[in-house]
Formats: structure tokens, sequence, C-alpha cells
């Protein structure tokens, strides 16, 4: 059974009435964000045809991603697969849109564009990273592609195509028959360098580096190149001094455990440094913030049995000298036995203070429903208890991320703010862009 045949299924299953679970227990201490109402940002048709690769019809708005700046504006991407393109709306602090109408950021309507990633500089200017879906001689489509914007978003330059490969970038293979799309990421340094990885479908992890403002990129530095374990799900991080961090997962094994490299040359080489942690279960879906003292925060979902078991969340502490500061410690706790914690995301404040949200799945089997969260006042020795976030859940609906669970949901600013995007899917009905903010109550 292909990968999208199984997404059809659990879409049916969960629109049977597979509940969020009881993750936000009424009796649990109070919670430091105080949520707001959700924003609807887009609304869209929610049909998912056979797949005819860029014929394919696939209606329905995907793959919502926040930025969030230190005055308090938030800024969201999200691709419309009926249009097949990245769109983008830009909110001041009082969720007043500043575009009457969404802005168009790929431009490419003949070929899917899937899981983009923001970045907004000091400047103001704003970064897109995303997967495009081009067939380019290979067995598999994909190639990723940046644009930039230096009015605030109401334009964006011609997108590049950074990897130019036939090999399917983007892929993030699990198996030869199943794998997310997605498989990349980028970050800014406290300099304004732009830093991008992905990976390819065969494995080979590639980061390539802007100094000038993303108008061009030096060449591709390739990380990892091994088609037997595959790389897949790389996610980068720059340390307050100036380390490089950068972790992935494996494919083709179900005992992978997250791997991680570091360079302090600027992306021009990276120490490969091994396993995190070795344990007999699956590790998937790492994600980077940096820390206070030089090093970087992991997260990740980890399985005891393997990719598509149970799983949930556990945090690591990254050292910059390229060594584990700690053993991982759990960090979602499921309250029914049967809940599952997958692909999170972290983000820091400028106090050091970590916010970590993550897919709540409420079976293993189960697409998800709502965003798990979990908060850490003191550079993660301890986190809060876990809550759903208000509003992320919409049942029957499901999260979206139906290209794969490798969306970056959330954005922290320096004075903890937060913004969560998330998108909902409700087969044959209607698809949803939503923004839900949080403000600090500590």
């Amino acid at each position: 059974m292909d990968s999208r045949t199984k997404f059809l299924l659990l879409v049916l299953l969960s629109a049977l009435g597979l509940g969020a679970g009881q993750l936000a227990a009424k009796d649990r201490e109070p919670q430091p964000v105080e949520w707001w109402e959700p924003v609807t940002v887009a609304t869209g048709n929610a049909m998912v045809g056979p797949w005819e690769m860029n014929d394919s019809e696939f209606h329905y708005l995907d793959d919502a991603t926040p930025a969030l700046t230190d005055d308090g504006d938030a800024v969201l991407v999200w691709v419309d697969n009926q249009a097949q393109d990245v769109f983008l709306q830009y909110y001041d602090d009082q969720d007043q849109p500043r575009f009457g109408e969404p802005v168009n950021v790929s431009g490419s309507p003949d070929i899917f564009s899937w899981l983009p990633r923001i970045q907004v500089a000091d400047s103001g200017h704003i970064y897109v990273l995303w997967q495009e879906i081009v067939f380019s001689g290979g067995s598999h489509g994909g190639e990723i592609f940046f644009a930039r914007s230096t009015d605030g978003g109401e334009n964006f330059s011609e997108p590049l195509n950074l990897s130019q490969t036939t090999q399917g970038a983007g892929k993030g293979r699990l198996t030869e028959e199943q794998w997310d799309n997605g498989s990349l990421d980028f970050v800014l340094s406290p300099e304004g360098d732009i830093y991008v990885a992905w990976t390819e479908y065969e494995g080979e992890l590639y980061v390539r580096r802007s100094t000038d403002d993303g108008e061009s990129f030096n060449a591709a530095v390739q990380v990892v190149a091994d088609h037997d374990r595959p790389a897949r799900a790389p996610a980068l991080a720059v340390g307050t001094k100036g380390t490089i961090y950068l972790a992935w997962t494996e494919g083709e094994d179900p005992q992978a455990n997250i791997q991680w490299a570091y360079s302090t040359d600027g992306g021009d080489s990276f120490d490969l440094q091994g396993p995190v942690h070795t344990t007999d279960g699956h590790d998937d879906t790492p994600s980077l913030a940096r820390d206070e003292v030089g090093g970087a925060h992991l997260v990740y979902a980890h399985s005891s049995i393997g990719p598509n078991d149970q799983a949930q969340v556990f945090h690591a502490h990254l050292f910059h000298d390229g060594q584990p500061a700690s053993e991982p410690t759990q960090v979602s706790q499921p309250t029914t036995g049967t809940e599952s914690a997958r692909a999170p995301t972290i983000d820091v404040d400028g106090e050091g203070q970590l916010y970590l949200i993550w897919e709540h799945h409420p079976h293993p089997g189960s697409r998800a429903q709502g965003l798990g969260f979990a908060f850490s006042a003191d550079g993660g020795k301890s986190f809060t208890e876990p809550e759903l976030i208000p509003g992320s859940d919409d049942p029957p609906s499901v999260n979206g991320s139906l290209q794969g669970q490798m969306g970056h949901k959330l954005a922290v600013n320096s004075a903890g703010g937060l913004a969560v995007a998330n998108s909902h899917f409700r087969l044959a009905q209607e698809s949803r862009v939503v923004m839900i903010r949080g403000t600090m109550t500590q």
C-alpha cells in the first residue's frame, strides 16, 4: 500500500470520530501562556484525487508556517494545492492583515509547491523556502526554491532553484515506498547569513549559505551521501558563538537514531558526531534551537518499536564542543495510554526560555488532531505538563500536513510572544489555515 492510499484511509478513520484525547486535563497547574482566539487566515476545498503528478486534483489548503517579529507582527505562509502555489499574509500585532488578498510567493501555478519555511530578518526582509515538485528527469520530483521580499512581503524576487538535481530534493525517505515531503530547513545567523539544508530521496544531505541577503548562495556542501541509510528531516540552528548545528535522522532503518554534526567555519565543512543517543527504537523529525551558552536544544519523536508505532517527544541539550549535555528526557506524557506525539518544533525567546509544540495523535494509527504544547523556564531541565493548544483541534477535522509531517508550526520572538499555525482538513467539506497567538502570563 503506497503512502497516499494510507493517508486516505487514515483520514477516513479519523473522520469516523477519533477525538483529540484528553491532553489538557482540567486539574493541571495553570499554564504560563495565555492563548488568543484562533484567526482564520484562509479557507478552501478539501478534495484529494488520485496521484497524477502535477495534474493531480489536490484541492485543499495546507502546510501553514509562521514567523514573528520582535514588534509582534506575524507573517504566515501556506500552500494552496488547487492553485499549486505558496501564499503569504502579514498581520500586525492586533491581527489585522496588511494585504487585501494573500501574496503569491512561488508563482508556478502548474507545479505543486509544498511545505514552505519562513524567516523574517531584523531588517524586515522576508525569506521563504519551499519544495517544488519539479520532475527533472529522475524517478522522484523535487527541487528546493528560495525567494525574498525587501518590501515587507508585498513583492518577492524570482525564485532561485537551490538544488538543481534529478534526485527528488525535499524527499525524506523512510523506505522505498514511504517518505515525507518537506525534508528541508533554513535558519538565519545573528549576522544575517542564511543557511539552508535539504535531503534527496536517494539519501544525500546538502547545506548552502548566503552572505548577501539571499541574492546568491555558495556551492552546495554535501554532508551525507548514504543510499542505504538515507538522510531524512534535517534541522538547523546557529549557536550564540556562531557554531552551526545540523541534525537529521535516517531512513531504511527501524532503529534509526538522530545524527548530528556542527560547523565552525560558516558551513564550509561539518564535523560528524554520530548519534545523539542510541536506542533500539526509532527516532525521527528532529528540531533545533540555540541555547544561551553556545550550544543547541534538540527535540525529536521517539518510538520504542518502529517509525509507525506510538511515539513521544524527547529533549536533549547539545554542547558547543560536540558533546551531549545530558541524556534525552521525555517531554510529552500521554494521559489515555494511546496518544502519540510526533513532529515536534522547538523555539526559544530572548531569555532562553523554551517553547515546544508537536502533532497530537489520539491513537498511533490516526491522523493528528490538535497540537501539544510544553514550556521550559530553566533551559530544558524541566518542562510544564503538556497541554493541547486551545483552538488547534477541530474534530472531526484532522490536522493538515497531508504531504508529510515535517512542517514548522511555531514561531517565538525575543519577548516571548508566540504564533502557532495549523491547517485543518475535513474530507469533502473544507480545509482551513488558522493562526493562534500566545502571550506569556508570568
